[in-house]
């Protein structure tokens, strides 16, 4: 209950944009491969800078 107000970090956002984005990957990579390979590229921009958080 008291998590309810809580902000979260620029850590879980990035989290969350690039579950996102890998989601959106794999759906788009039956669909169309450009789109699916721009959307891997962002993907891995983020995980980069995650991994440069840590």
């Amino acid at each position: 209950m008291f998590g309810l107000f809580k902000k979260k970090s620029e850590k879980e956002k990035l989290q969350e944009k690039y579950e996102a984005l890998m989601k959106e990957w794999h759906r788009l990579s039956s669909i169309n491969r450009s789109q699916s390979d721009e959307k891997y590229a962002e993907a891995q921009k983020i995980l980069d800078t995650l991994e440069a958080m840590n």
